[in-house]
């Protein structure tokens, strides 16, 4: 399944005003209450608004020019009460919708951290991490922006245009239509240049993420930039990056801009419309100097909330295309699915696999009918592999055809030169991929029948490549292990003595509060690895991987490895994926992967050899 997230979403089809607002209410998700709430404060401060220039028509034409005085002051109290309710509805409308915002920004993030923890291995092969960096923080806090801040005035300018438009057009028709013509343009331009406007916002938008990407990525790898000296380099590739979305940036600044100075224009030329109209009417006697002054209110009423809704248009599209990279996300589902419990014999028949004889003889070892004695005098297999092909790219196989059986308790060594497939068939194993074809038998079981954390569960694996996670050395040992995280220190020492993994914690003192980062600065390379190691052990798996385990740790600490790989349960199969000959001498089997292929390598000579002349071909 391809999970690039890398290309341009955003369209050249104009959104319409129904689909815009779909989008609106899937942002809203579970705050709708709220935000109708919201709704009607801000239409109730709207209304409260809209009557102010009214009253004060009616008070010019009925007490102004008549002086009478007592009325001025009646309407003044009134007009005082009117404006004091404003401003506590629009701090409630604020305060409410700054809630709002907030409760979103953080629900959309737990939604985005929470998919990308079910999303498989590919997804992050194929997306850089500063750009998922982005998507989580920077377009979030975008959508935020225009929740908390944006929307409010939003709603609350469309309803003061609707109402406006509705006192204008109540008061004098004619007048209002004339009044109304330069909306009307607007409206039309609005509606032509807003596709233009999101594209160059989205555009932007992932211009920042790869901006993210490009330093995330530089950071990362700062050891070796020092070592090789080319901060040259770094500083190149940033300012390559920082120069693209500058630009990007600056242009879809430029368009989001652009449109307030065509708003104010045709808002200016509304309210000279009104003027000069106005005053042929009274001229004519057929309009009142009062309705002239509320029609005037009601015109900036009606044009400078346009002008308000042409920098709030820029950033609703941008809270569009922020919504647009964040729903890629979270419309993904995990080609890696959980499939129905099926016997041996039922996914023979669907797939038309072919079993090996032996798989064939031991079928009836695990039928349900035979005792435990039965069971235990079977040497069962384990894993098998069926017909299994692999491609990171479609068309090109990495693993074609692949059959072979491990049995319960053994210890295999898989062997080969560089990029011969011997970590992909590990991958496999552990289920960070499925196979193109083919499948994967775990206790006679398909891999994918079981569930992510019992497959975890059965399956470990120490990668070449250890990976703590900033905290304290306990909570990198105890970590996926809800057992052992109840456990007291002195408990938890208790049970790694036992199991003898002892010999291991002296090399950090016994010290479980030890502090522990990401980068494992502090902590060498080898450490590292032994905390992988007790890590994996401590789940007593039923397969236990070990890809170059013993790489990066001295004779002495891998002869303790050994020692400690001897007590694990005599059920646990052990697989060994080595250059080092040493660490596959005492292997039970030995596998000799090499172009898509996985042989028996028979004595160890034969797999000497077999590695000699792949390392020539290759």
């Amino acid at each position: 399944m391809n999970y690039n997230l890398n290309f341009d979403s955003s369209g050249d089809r104009p959104m319409s005003t129904p689909e815009m607002f779909r989008k609106i209410w899937q942002l809203v998700g579970n705050e709708k209450s709220s935000l109708i709430i919201a709704l009607v404060v801000i239409i109730v401060n709207s209304l409260l608004n809209l009557i102010a220039p009214f009253l004060i028509g009616d008070a010019v034409d009925k007490f102004v020019q008549t002086r009478e005085y007592p009325g001025v002051i009646r309407y003044g109290i009134i007009l005082l009460v009117i404006f004091i309710l404003v401003v506590v509805s629009g701090y409630f409308q604020t305060q409410l919708m700054g809630q709002v915002g907030q409760r979103m920004l953080f629900n959309l993030r737990n939604a985005l951290f929470t998919k990308l923890q079910e999303l498989p291995f590919s997804f992050f092969n194929q997306n850089k991490s500063g750009d998922l960096i982005s998507r989580i923080n920077s377009d979030t806090e975008k959508i935020n922006q225009f929740f908390s801040h944006s929307l409010i005035q939003f709603a609350g300018s469309m309803v003061s245009m609707v109402g406006a438009a509705a006192f204008l057009l109540s008061i004098n028709f004619t007048l209002g239509v004339a009044a109304l013509v330069p909306g009307i343009v607007l409206w039309l331009f609005t509606r032509w240049v807003s596709p233009f406007v999101k594209k160059q916002n989205a555009v932007s938008l992932k211009s920042g993420g790869q901006l993210s990407a490009e330093i995330q990525e530089s950071l990362s790898n700062f050891k070796i930039i020092v070592a090789f000296n080319r901060r040259d380099y770094f500083r190149q590739k940033f300012e390559e990056a920082n120069v693209d979305n500058y630009r990007k940036s600056l242009k879809a600044g430029f368009i989001n801009t652009s449109l307030a100075p065509v708003y104010g224009l045709l808002a200016n030329i509304g309210q000279l419309i009104v003027l000069a109209f106005g005053i042929y009417l009274i001229l004519n006697g057929l309009f009142t100097v009062g309705l002239l002054i509320s029609f005037l209110s009601y015109i900036v009423l009606f044009y400078n909330p346009l002008r308000q809704i042409a920098s709030l248009w820029s950033s609703f599209q941008v809270a569009l295309a922020s919504w647009d990279r964040i729903s890629m996300i979270l419309v993904l589902k995990n080609d890696l699915e959980i499939i129905e419990d099926q016997t041996v014999e039922k996914l023979v028949q669907q797939q038309n696999a072919t079993v090996t004889e032996f798989s064939k003889s031991t079928i009836s070892g695990m039928n349900d009918k035979l005792t435990a004695n039965d069971r235990a005098s079977i040497e069962r297999p384990v894993l098998v592999f069926e017909e299994v092909s692999f491609a990171y790219t479609p068309g090109k196989n990495i693993l074609t055809r692949i059959n072979f059986e491990l049995l319960q308790g053994k210890t295999y060594a898989f062997v080969g030169p560089t990029g011969g497939g011997k970590t992909t068939t590990a991958s496999l194993i552990s289920r960070l991929f499925d196979p193109v074809n083919g499948r994967i038998l775990l206790h006679g079981k398909d891999l994918r029948s079981y569930s992510h954390e019992e497959r975890a569960q059965r399956i470990g694996f120490i990668l070449q490549e250890p990976v703590l996670f900033t905290g304290t050395l306990r909570e990198n040992i105890v970590y996926g292990n809800p057992e052992l995280q109840l456990l007291s220190n002195d408990s938890l020492l208790e049970l790694l003595h036992n199991e003898g993994l002892g010999g291991l914690m002296n090399r950090f003192n016994n010290d479980l509060e030890m502090e522990i980062n990401a980068s494992g600065d502090g902590v060498s390379l080898g450490q590292r690895q032994l905390i992988a190691f007790i890590r994996a052990v401590l789940r007593r798996p039923d397969v236990l991987i070990l890809d170059e385990a013993t790489a990066n740790i001295d004779t002495v600490t891998e002869q303790l490895l050994g020692e400690v790989l001897a007590k694990l349960p005599t059920t646990t199969t052990r697989i060994v994926i080595a250059h080092r000959l040493n660490t596959i001498e005492n292997a039970d089997e030995i596998f000799f992967v090499n172009s898509g292929k996985v042989t028996r390598a028979g004595s160890m000579q034969q797999a000497v050899e077999l590695l000699l002349h792949g390392q020539r071909v290759s």
